[in-house]
């Protein structure tokens, strides 16, 4: 079917009914998750280096000695929530250099580790949704936007 033939056959009001009808963002992973479980395996895997308030480690935009960036924050003040839901659970699963390597991004030296070996899928995405949690509303918003619909 080419373009006037799919126009004609008014396909496309069905297409448009679609498309209105998805929602402006999407957190469909983080959505009823088991925000209390979240909270315990992010303080027992996480906590020891993004801190235990969410706080990050002191200097996290800097790279150290050997070129390797600090733990950023998890809070508002961080920039996780810039990021959508598939790259934070690939960071998070994979660690930082390879995930960002399977985006194109190479050659950064992430100090993130992968947890693929130590967390299953769903603590991921518990811890995930547990960092989310504690942000204010408008940027749990923003951070939605970056997500994909399913």
């Amino acid at each position: 079917m080419n373009i006037q033939q799919f126009l004609d056959s008014k396909s496309w009001l069905f297409v448009l009914a679609v498309v209105v009808s998805l929602p402006a963002h999407a957190d469909h992973e983080l959505l009823n998750r088991d925000i209390v479980a979240g909270a315990r395996l992010y303080q027992q895997q996480c906590a020891s280096c993004h801190g235990a308030n969410l706080e990050g480690q002191p200097n996290w935009r800097s790279p150290n000695i050997v070129g390797v960036l600090p733990a950023p924050p998890h809070d508002a003040s961080g920039h996780t929530w810039h990021h959508d839901n598939a790259l934070l659970f690939e960071y998070t699963m994979l660690g930082g250099s390879r995930a960002l390597a399977i985006r194109g991004v190479i050659g950064f030296n992430s100090g993130m580790p992968a947890f693929n070996d130590i967390l299953t899928d769903e603590e991921i995405w518990e811890i995930l949704s547990y960092i989310r949690s504690t942000w204010p509303e408008r940027v749990q918003k923003t951070q939605a936007t970056r997500n994909a619909p399913h």
